[in-house]
């Protein structure tokens, strides 16, 4: 087949990858004219602030990998199916690929599509891309979804992954490319303000940053079990971001962490346990989708949430300012850089709903707008795994002591120290960047006093006690 012959459009999504994309192999094998897009929809523009800016970056660099293979990224704006009606008119595509996504909005949209398309004689075809394994495909011994993590793992650890396909050596151009709009029109840094310079420090998008930095963590796999709490060593991954957008898939992942075992290395089960812990949440949300917006456990519905996202304590917990040096360098580490050490967001997440009292909700909402690696199906999870109202059969008062916290996994206060200015004669400049990210409203100043706490720890624990003593006295 060549140019003359009907061309398929490669609908891209959170997949922005040119390896381990069965999609994309699909639409390559054909040998007919591949034509990829990627549609800025409503889903799009419900993003935060940080993932939307952080697509942007991902979309731009994956725009230059296509270069690469003799094609290009056409970007659209507006309603999907108006978009895809569109560019088939244009086109007189006959087929649209896409990979699969799991949470409840954009499978009803994905539903919708389908059956459009298939009612103007298009042929859509969805493609597995983002998990090891199909929600569906993974089940108890009775039939039924998982509800506990552990026997999940038990379950799925031993079973055989397909192995990534590489990526094609070239596509074949349409004989004449479609209408494109510019990322600059779309302006998704615009939510970020002045913080977009600073963040883009941190930030290295792209499939090939993403290879890079596996690789590099695979050099240093073996001190994984320990150092992937020691808030101030690079001990963990670094990939959640690239798995968000889809800029590696989990597949060579999983892999390349087989592949490293066989070569003795340790570490590996460690980390395979955390990958299946990702396809857990997916799991969750994809069986019982209300994990996305209600309590995962109702009994938790009645529960006294005793703060509103506009009282003092909230507001001193979003700007970083609580008084307890461990949850305010983690939320100024994710206010500065996108992304959060994960032991720092177990306890800047307890600290919220514990010994504030504060909803889940406040917390999820606002690590939806300041994560680049943000992710549905994990942040909701975390945030109700943490709160008690999530899949976890440890009780409601494991509350974090973030004194104890900090002793145990930043002992000689490194971490603090690189996000926390106040009270450094000479503080680093990442503590510093955080002053130069964050509204000038906030009117906050790297030289004055550090505030002390909105709570005690131990008034905060017993007002958490207390509540849930409350509760199961109903």
């Amino acid at each position: 087949m060549g140019p003359k012959s009907p061309p398929i459009i490669m609908w891209f999504r959170q997949d922005l990858r040119l390896s381990d994309h069965p999609a994309l192999s699909a639409a390559s094998a054909t040998g007919r004219p591949v034509i990829p897009v990627y549609i800025f929809d409503d889903l799009g523009q419900a993003l935060g602030a940080a993932p939307k800016w952080r697509l942007g970056k991902g979309l731009e660099v994956f725009d230059r990998s296509l270069a690469q293979l003799g094609s290009r990224l056409i970007l659209r704006r507006g309603d999907a199916l108006e978009v895809l009606q569109n560019l088939i008119k244009k086109t007189g595509s006959t087929e649209v690929y896409w990979s699969r996504a799991y949470d409840p909005d954009t499978i009803a949209r994905d539903t919708r599509i389908k059956t459009a398309l298939t009612k103007l004689g298009v042929q859509p075809k969805s493609f597995s891309g983002h998990l090891l394994f199909e929600p569906w495909t993974v089940q108890t011994k009775t039939g039924t979804p998982f509800r506990v993590f552990t026997p999940m793992w038990r379950s799925v650890q031993k079973r055989e992954v397909p192995f990534p396909h590489a990526r094609p050596a070239a596509l074949t151009p349409p004989k004449e490319w479609p209408h494109t709009d510019t990322l600059e029109s779309w302006g998704l840094a615009a939510g970020m303000n002045r913080g977009a310079s600073v963040c883009a420090r941190y930030v290295q998008p792209g499939e090939d940053a993403a290879f890079k930095t596996l690789h590099r963590f695979l050099e240093r796999l073996s001190g994984y079990p320990e150092a992937r709490d020691q808030l101030a060593e690079d001990g963990t991954s670094g990939i959640s971001e690239y798995l968000s957008l889809g800029e590696i898939g989990p597949r060579s992942v999983w892999h390349a962490l087989q592949g490293a075992e066989m070569f003795g290395m340790s570490g590996t089960q460690a980390y395979l346990r955390q990958l299946v812990w990702r396809e857990f949440a997916y799991h969750l949300m994809f069986h019982t989708p209300h994990l996305l917006s209600n309590n995962w456990k109702p009994e938790w519905d009645q529960f006294p949430w005793g703060q509103n996202a506009s009282s003092p304590e909230i507001i001193a917990w979003k700007q970083a300012r609580t008084g307890i040096p461990v949850v305010d360098a983690g939320l100024r580490q994710m206010y500065v850089t996108g992304r959060m050490h994960n032991r720092a967001r177990m306890i800047v997440a307890s600290y919220l709903t514990k010994h504030l009292m504060a909803h889940w909700k406040i917390g999820m909402g606002w690590f939806s707008d300041c994560l680049t690696d943000w992710d549905p199906a994990s942040n909701a999870m975390g945030w109700q795994w943490v709160a008690g109202s999530g899949p976890d059969a440890s009780p409601f008062f494991r509350i974090f002591n973030p004194e104890a916290q900090q002793k145990k996994y930043d002992p000689y206060c490194d971490y603090v120290r690189k996000w926390v200015a106040e009270g450094q004669s000479n503080p680093p400049s990442s503590a510093l960047d955080y002053f130069e990210a964050i509204p000038c409203k906030w009117g906050l100043d790297p030289s004055a006093p550090y505030p002390n706490p909105v709570v005690g720890l131990a008034e905060g624990r017993a007002r958490a006690l207390s509540a849930y003593e409350g509760r199961k006295s109903r």
